[in-house]
């Protein structure tokens, strides 16, 4: 009986159906309780016929009460699944309120505030709106596990939730491209509120920025504020369009000094009507970004490339088989490439190259590869070797044979005879234009010698950190020498080491006095480039009779005298006056240079106070009135 009042209850029509519900789902539950209503009518019925007495009807009762059971179990599981799908349109319906919700964001919570306000008035007459934050509710939900589907706060898309899924500014989740673009932009209110940087961190990166030459002194020009505008905003720089190729190469080289030259900016400064692709920083290239560079260019006819350590045999196999008119080959640090991809390359390659330079080999290329270079290489005209540790007195031998070479770099780190030497400036001596022998210890005068005797063409020469060439081998060198006078000249770092005797023996070893003396005497109305760092044997009376202010070099731009322990004010003060074209003086460690002023249009560098900078610029007077000053305060 209490099932049969219950399917009665049910099917009264007089019960209320949910607002909530769609119109499918009411009809469908009226339905349900029409069927109800029938079979309870039909029980009513046979019940009502049913007269209880005499042995005739015994089965009747039986019969009709078995159908009832039967409709009445039948009636009991429908309610159990209508009772089943009733909750699950019950959960649907409150996830679309919540989404909907949630897409409203504040302005929906503001409502619900609104509609909670009004009734808590309709209770309390005597609310007042100061008590507002007393009917707050908090209608924020609990956040889905992992692995249950979401829909974002920002873009409204479904996805599925993980352990690193963000939280919106509204409380949802959103999904993984929108938690980017968030984080994206929370850190850059977080960079915009942090503190500016230290007084010492600002300069040593503006000091830095002035030695490497990014920035000069004055007002910048317009092209040096667009460039580094670009390297600031590289991530968002699309394409450089038809820059000339100087000003791509200076752009290579900011990109590279701020190590952002990586495989998402390097197709900027990939064209294929460029003739030239140079990357100082190739740190962070792959081997595909290698393949791509000599698929876009392959008519490259110079090639540079730093920090090669990913470039391997596979993209120099590429190369040879894509770029055919290469004249300018340098790769440093390529320690991937083996030994039989140098001897193809020259092998292949070779005819057409004018230009060789490579550095810091240490894996591959041995002597046999510089022999195959001289064989295969007739055109070669500038060789640059530098700390390629595989290879040593026979490569110098096959050097010698080099038909047109007129450009020489060597820095080898194994031993070298001077005889070798020697063979070398005596064969190829007559066409050199430049020469630069960095790092032979064992050279000594008769090496300086064989250039005097077979060199009469040089415009540089570079001979650095050797502590046995004599200062009387340089004034030999010097003295009526049918060379021109030289534009460039190193000579830093050729002293005598001797801790025990720091003023260095009787005879000076290196550069000194007379040898300086000399050098400037036949070079100086030519020379642009002076280096003599660490020539500690020059004396300061040396000093002013070269740069005596009645003298004059007209063309010297460049001066590096630091650790010339000698060097005072005096002597900064005479190189201003007789250098009118000065540009940049670098005197680090020269600690008797002090209260210097600087004239107009001249750097100098290296001789700050502790709060000074390290580069000084001129302060708008021109040489005379500077020097004046000098005067009055030494005085």
């Amino acid at each position: 009986m209490n099932f049969i009042k219950r399917l009665l209850l049910d099917c009264n029509p007089s019960r209320n159906i949910t607002s909530s519900y769609t119109n499918t789902q009411i009809d469908h539950v009226r339905t349900q309780r029409s069927q109800y209503a029938q079979i309870a009518e039909d029980y009513r019925r046979r019940r009502a016929a049913d007269p209880g007495e005499g042995p005739s009807t015994a089965a009747a009762p039986t019969q009709d009460q078995d159908e009832a059971l039967a409709a009445a179990a039948q009636a009991e599981e429908d309610e159990k699944k209508t009772k089943k799908r009733k909750r699950k349109e019950e959960d649907a319906i409150d996830e679309i309120k919540k989404a909907k919700k949630a897409k409203g964001g504040k302005a929906a919570e503001k409502k619900e505030k609104a509609i909670a306000k009004k009734k808590a008035k309709k209770t309390n007459p005597d609310l007042d709106d100061s008590d507002d934050e007393d009917y707050d509710i908090d209608y924020k939900k609990a956040k889905p596990a992992p692995g249950q589907f979401e829909h974002c706060e920002s873009c409204n898309k479904r996805f599925t939730v993980t352990p690193y899924s963000k939280e919106g500014p509204d409380g949802g989740l959103v999904c993984t491209p929108c938690g980017k673009e968030m984080t994206k932009d929370l850190k850059k209110e977080q960079k915009a509120l942090q503190p500016k940087a230290a007084a010492g961190k600002r300069r040593r990166k503006v000091e830095s920025e002035k030695l490497d030459g990014v920035s000069t002194g004055g007002a910048k020009s317009l092209v040096q504020l667009c460039l580094q505008r670009v390297a600031q905003h590289h991530d968002d720089v699309e394409e450089l369009g038809d820059l000339p190729p100087k000003l791509l190469e200076r752009l290579s080289e900011i990109f590279s000094k701020k190590r952002v030259m990586k495989p998402k900016t390097l197709p900027l400064f990939l064209r294929p009507d460029l003739d030239s692709v140079v990357v100082h920083d190739a740190a962070y290239l792959e081997e595909e970004d290698y393949l791509q560079m000599f698929s876009v260019v392959p008519n490259m006819k110079k090639l540079v490339l730093s920090n090669t350590c990913q470039l391997k045999d596979k993209s120099m196999d590429y190369m040879l088989e894509r770029c055919h008119e290469l004249r300018h080959i340098a790769l440093y640090a390529a320690n991937l490439v083996s030994e039989e991809m140098w001897h193809r390359l020259f092998q292949e390659a070779g005819a057409k190259l004018e230009v060789i330079k490579l550095k810091w080999l240490d894996a591959a290329f041995e002597d046999e590869a510089v022999h195959d270079m001289v064989q295969c290489c007739p055109n070669l005209e500038r060789l640059k070797l530098k700390l390629c540790r595989r290879i040593g007195q026979d490569s110098i031998d096959s050097i010698a044979e080099l038909p047109a070479l007129k450009h020489l770099t060597l820095h080898i780190g194994r031993e070298v005879s001077n005889d070798a030497l020697i063979n070398l400036i005596e064969k190829r001596g007559s066409l050199l234009e430049t020469l630069s022998l960095e790092k032979f210890l064992d050279a000594d005068d008769a090496v300086v010698e064989a250039i005097h005797d077979n060199c009469n063409r040089l415009s540089k020469l570079r001979l650095s950190e050797n502590d046995t060439i004599t200062d009387a081998g340089f004034t030999a060198l010097f003295t009526n020498w049918p060379n021109p006078p030289l534009t460039f000249a190193d000579f830093n770092s050729t002293r005598d080491v001797d801790n025990n005797n720091p003023t260095g023996p009787e005879e000076a070893v290196g550069l000194a006095s007379s040898g300086f003396a000399a050098l400037m005497a036949h070079s100086g109305p030519s020379l642009k480039h002076l280096d003599i760092a660490s020539c500690r044997f020059i004396e300061l009376s040396a000093f002013c009779d070269v740069f005596n202010g009645a003298q004059s070099y007209p063309a010297l731009e460049y001066i590096n005298i630091s650790f010339c322990n000698k060097v005072d004010t005096s002597v900064v003060a005479g190189i201003f006056k007789s250098c009118p074209k000065l540009k940049s003086l670098v005197a680090f460690g020269c600690f008797d240079v002090d209260n210097v002023v600087v004239p107009r249009s001249i750097a100098l560098v290296g001789v700050p106070r502790a709060q000074d900078a390290i580069e000084q610029f001129g302060i708008g007077v021109d040489v005379d009135e500077a020097v004046g000053r000098m005067v009055e305060v030494g005085a």
